[in-house]
């Protein structure tokens, strides 16, 4: 049901069952390591290129969440998801192989909790006993598709951020055992003139930050009805200009626990990953991953998920154009 000017509440609670995140081998050596389900030690995958070893990740990830929520295929009504390649073939192509009525969707790196809120929307309206919502990045397929390709071997500044190399899916069903998505805020697109496609963080800060203003606003709560807030992929850079922006705007943030997945995934200080990590897999993976799992042992009893895009292509920056962010919210509850 609509919840103020842009945010759903779900009232029946729809249940993620079961997630899947696979990685590739730099993910496998940040910090959340043991929370990953499939880490894998070759970013090929034994693919011979990077955009089919993309698409496996997404294949091995939708195909484990299934069987982890103890379900077939046959039992999953639709499948939303995304990714950054051009079209969304990745995980087009992932569900040809799966063949589940499939939703494509597109938000840069917001889509994965676009597509968490469209999956629960369908469990929740009753449109859909299981839906799964899916997403994946691949650093070397975003790096040749948005800026140089990694053979190329160019310098970044600082700003710039480290694609992840990851896929995440959940399966959200009407009842059983797990964390509950309670409401969803859609997020409106912000532009403050950003160019600079190696600074990610300062295009997609503001629009998490009104987000966040929005579903507050929605929901009438503060921060601290929080236990953590988590925004998708503005490492280093990205979350000093929110934190800046959330104090501007007088928003209490210090109630609760602000963290970024994109500084969560990596050990900047060991890891070469200039700001920390950006791409549809950053949000998607830590979510499914280590953030599932807290949730899942009452850990963590109230989480708030926004993930934040930059919505560019190769196009509209060649043709001189900035760069408009989202950011979109997925409210979870533990089921402990």
């Amino acid at each position: 049901m609509l919840k103020g000017h842009q945010s759903w509440e779900f009232p029946s609670k729809p249940v993620i069952l079961a997630t899947a995140t696979v990685v590739g081998p730099d993910e496998g050596q940040g910090p959340l390591s043991d929370q990953f389900d499939i880490v894998h030690g070759d970013t090929k995958l034994g693919q011979d290129s990077w955009e089919k070893a993309e698409k496996k990740m997404m294949e091995e990830a939708a195909e484990h969440a299934i069987q982890s929520a103890n379900l077939t295929k046959e039992h999953v009504q639709f499948y939303v998801g995304g990714d950054l390649m051009n079209q969304i073939i990745s995980n087009s192509f992932a569900v040809r192989t799966m063949q589940i009525p499939y939703l494509g969707i597109f938000g840069a790196c917001s889509t994965s909790m676009e597509g968490l809120a469209i999956a629960s929307m369908l469990v929740d309206g009753g449109y859909a006993s299981y839906a799964m919502a899916g997403t994946c990045s691949h650093n070397c397929t975003a790096e040749k598709q948005f800026r140089y390709p990694t053979e190329y071997g160019s310098q970044k500044p600082p700003s710039a951020q480290y694609t992840v190399t990851g896929a995440g899916c959940a399966v959200i069903g009407k009842q059983g055992d797990g964390p509950k998505v309670t409401g969803a805020t859609i997020g409106r697109v912000v532009d403050m003139g950003i160019k600079d496609p190696f600074n990610m963080g300062a295009a997609m800060a503001p629009a998490a930050v009104d987000t966040l203003q929005s579903h507050f606003r929605d929901f009438d709560r503060d921060p601290g009805y929080y236990d953590l807030i988590v925004t998708g992929d503005l490492a280093a850079v990205g979350y000093d200009i929110a934190l800046d922006l959330l104090h501007k705007h007088h928003i209490p943030i210090g109630q609760t626990t602000y963290k970024d997945c994109g500084l969560m995934i990596y050990d900047r200080n060991k890891q070469q990953v200039q700001a920390g990590g950006s791409g549809c897999g950053c949000s998607a993976t830590v979510t499914y991953g280590h953030l599932y799992r807290l949730l899942k042992k009452g850990e963590l009893k109230r989480v708030l998920v926004v993930a934040t895009g930059a919505l560019l292509s190769p196009i509209s920056f060649q043709q001189g154009e900035s760069i408009p962010g989202i950011a979109h919210a997925v409210a979870i509850e533990s089921g402990v």
